[in-house]
């Protein structure tokens, strides 16, 4: 008995250490964010209580009885005074399921709740859920949406892995209690990546969605669309409108998807989004950003050219490697901005920016032109301006120095 309360204090000092480490900001940026060292959650942030029986009789080797693979792909919120983060926690067996961690910071020390959240089922049961995306709407409910997976019941006996995606609708105003609402059926077979906006257009509820005839390939699905219904009781959209295609040799050639919900600010609504292209090694996922006009959200104003955030270092290596995915971030009253983002579908960093260097950002940086003669001539704009301006501060610097 006395080795096994070795072990368990063992397990819970190493836990404890863990969860309080303090999370640095990185050296070096390349002024528009900042990575931290340390990812925020890891599947060893999830509790012990989830993962081990402490019973010494059903359990006398202190086994890992429920073994959880990885924690990533999550939706955040500010609620209460804390941020919030509802992660994909993925176990073992290959089933995620969602929880709540939260952080009176928001870069370090997330605590998970005592427990897991149950999404109830619908009339079809879920096979998999995944990565929700968390919006105040101004009708006062926080929602939820998510990605349902199914298997495809019309595959061959002998296929296992044909699935049909929707989107999954919760919505809850305490974040403990969730009402599961009908799924969103729209007009595509296939539903990803699902983003309800945060205010009513025209009085109706507006979606970004992701369009795609096959589960994994856009085929001549593909882009970031747009639609409105009636009713989050059924809800049904009828018309989708691509508002952001996927294009030839960019990062987004393969397939594009909203991120989180997009954040208004006075010069226009400023979003996030993921870009997918194929290469030898795989595909490969980075995040890149766009800004729509204020009254016409299916007007892109500002979009600059190539990634936000692209996997770097140790977070191009996990189980599916080369990957960066956000479905939350937070816009924090200070204006600092929380941009959650999971690498290689393993674990969840956070970087930090403020709106007012995002703002400069998405207004300044140059637009992909779609070829490399622009791309040259974009870079010696920059060059050129460069040489201008030293040159003049070379002849003043005699008379400064007067």
């Amino acid at each position: 008995m006395k080795e096994f309360e070795t072990k368990i204090n063992h397990l819970q000092t190493s836990y404890d250490n863990l969860v309080s480490k303090t999370n640095i900001k990185c050296e070096g940026s390349n002024g528009i964010f900042f990575r931290y060292q340390n990812p925020v959650l890891t599947a060893r942030h999830v509790p012990l209580i989830w993962r081990y029986d402490f019973n010494p009789t059903t359990n006398p080797f202190l086994m890992e009885r429920f073994g959880i693979n990885a924690v990533f792909n999550s939706g955040a919120i500010k609620f209460n005074g804390k941020f919030i983060l509802v992660p994909r926690v993925e176990g073992a067996d290959r089933k995620s399921f969602f929880a709540i961690a939260e952080s009176d910071n928001g870069i370090d020390n997330f605590r998970f709740w005592d427990k897991p959240i149950i999404i109830p089922e619908t009339d079809v049961p879920d096979t998999n859920i995944y990565d929700m995306r968390l919006v105040q709407h101004e009708d006062g409910w926080i929602y939820g949406l998510f990605c349902t997976e199914r298997r495809d019941e019309k595959a061959p006996v002998g296929d296992q892995s044909a699935a049909i995606a929707q989107c999954g609708i919760v919505r809850t105003k305490d974040l403990i209690n969730w009402n599961r609402l009908k799924d969103l059926k729209t007009p595509s077979p296939q539903q990803r990546n699902v983003v309800l906006h945060p205010e009513f257009v025209n009085g109706k509820y507006a979606f970004y969605t992701r369009p795609q005839d096959g589960f994994i390939e856009a085929g001549t699905g593909g882009g970031i669309g747009f639609g409105l219904c009636n009713s989050m009781e059924a809800a049904v959209i009828d018309r989708e409108t691509v508002i952001a295609p996927k294009a030839y040799h960019t990062v987004y050639e393969a397939k594009n998807g909203q991120g989180p919900a997009p954040i208004k600010t006075e010069k226009g609504w400023l979003h996030l989004a993921h870009g997918v292209r194929n290469t030898a090694a795989g595909l490969r996922y980075v995040l890149y950003m766009f800004m729509t006009d204020l009254e016409d959200l299916t007007k892109i104003i500002y979009q600059p050219g190539g990634y936000f955030i692209a996997p770097e270092g140790n977070e191009r290596v996990g189980d599916v490697s080369n990957v960066v995915f956000c479905n939350g971030w937070v816009a924090d009253e200070d204006g600092t901005i929380y941009i959650y983002y999971a690498s290689s579908d393993t674990r969840l960093h956070v970087a930090t920016s403020t709106l007012e260097r995002l703002l400069d950002y998405v207004m300044n940086t140059p637009q992909d032109e779609f070829n490399s003669y622009a791309s040259s001539a974009a870079v010696t704009k920059i060059a050129e301006k460069n040489m201008e301006y030293l040159e003049h501060q070379k002849q003043l610097q005699p008379h400064l120095s007067k």
